[in-house]
């Protein structure tokens, strides 16, 4: 709302944008929904979590006064957004849930079981990426900070990893502009070797050093993730790191200083779905307000069998014959 006030001059009484934003995303609910049925038509998603403070209305007691709680009867919970992302579409959905479990993480990828699926170390997502067909995609970007927090307690051993992993992502950027399949093959030939060093080089050191240790706990996160961090070699599309969608998450922290939480479970999936379609447009290149007004214009008269044609970056892909 602060770019409204910013890029446009408006200023608006909060109770008043509030019924305008229920107003809209329960215009933007059917099409949020066609929007997360098309995401799970990819064969490669990304996904992450962040947290985010949900007000929430506690039981009453027998005389209909809230229990352990404020006057108002309602507390804070640390919920979380759980958020996917295609990186070779751009399509984005951000999804709330109360917690951060593995029934959480089912419930969010229910519909994904074939593919890629690129997330960190966390557990929850186990489930999922154990699925026959799923191949769980391993982070670079994790492994590196752990090295990277081992040169104090360790100088004489964690440069060389840092070293490695510094030429993994310089040979990385040489590629970018490639097609898929010369990405596979470089990488086979240049990214592969330099894989192999890193993984022997921790097999090496592991036995040395105290598990519990900063090192130790690098060595063992890189052999933990060392079979998905191999999975970068099979396709050339995949992404060497996590790092896409954990661009796209940081406006939610900048949305939690400005609202501070969400009102209600209700209002954080809202929010979920306001995020969606911005984030979205983002990745796409594509004005969110403009993509939003045109969108309201609309949506009222179109047919739920249509409204796959409102979502964003469709007319380009229907201009350009995809």
């Amino acid at each position: 709302m602060q770019r409204f006030k910013r890029d446009y001059e408006l200023v608006i009484h909060k109770s008043t944008i509030n019924s305008w934003f229920v107003a809209v995303c329960t215009l933007l609910k059917p099409l949020y929904e066609v929007h997360r049925q098309a995401l799970f038509k990819s064969d490669y998603l990304t996904g992450d979590e962040s947290r985010i403070k949900v007000l929430t209305t506690l039981a009453k007691d027998k005389n209909g006064k809230p229990k352990n709680t404020t006057k108002k009867g309602s507390k804070q919970h640390l919920g979380w957004m759980w958020v996917l992302m295609d990186p070779i579409s751009g399509d984005v959905v951000f999804d709330y849930d109360e917690s951060r479990s593995k029934e959480a993480a089912n419930r969010v990828l229910a519909h994904f079981n074939s593919g890629y699926l690129q997330v960190d170390a966390y557990a929850s997502y186990n489930t999922v990426a154990g699925q026959q067909g799923v191949y769980r995609l391993g982070c670079m970007a994790h492994v590196r900070p752990k090295f990277f927090d081992t040169q104090k307690s360790d100088p004489a051993r964690a440069p060389h990893a840092l070293r490695l992993i510094k030429r993994i992502y310089d040979h990385e950027a040489i590629s970018k502009d490639f097609t898929a399949e010369q990405r596979k093959a470089y990488r086979l030939e240049q990214l592969a070797p330099l894989y192999q060093k890193l993984k022997d080089w921790a097999d090496q050191q592991a036995p040395a050093v105290t598990p519990k240790s900063p090192l130790g706990k690098a060595l063992t996160h890189l052999q933990n993730q060392w079979p998905y961090l191999k999975t970068l070699f099979l396709d050339g599309r995949l992404r060497i790191d996590n790092n896409l969608i954990e661009n796209i998450i940081r406006p939610l922290a900048l949305g939690r200083k400005n609202y501070l939480f969400a009102g209600s479970p209700q209002a954080a999936q809202r929010i979920a779905m306001i995020y969606s379609f911005m984030a979205t447009c983002k990745a796409k290149g594509i004005n969110p307000f403009e993509w939003l007004r045109k969108t309201l214009e609309v949506i009222a008269d179109t047919k739920y069998s249509q409204l796959h044609t409102l979502l964003p970056g469709y007319q380009a892909k229907a201009e350009e014959g995809l």
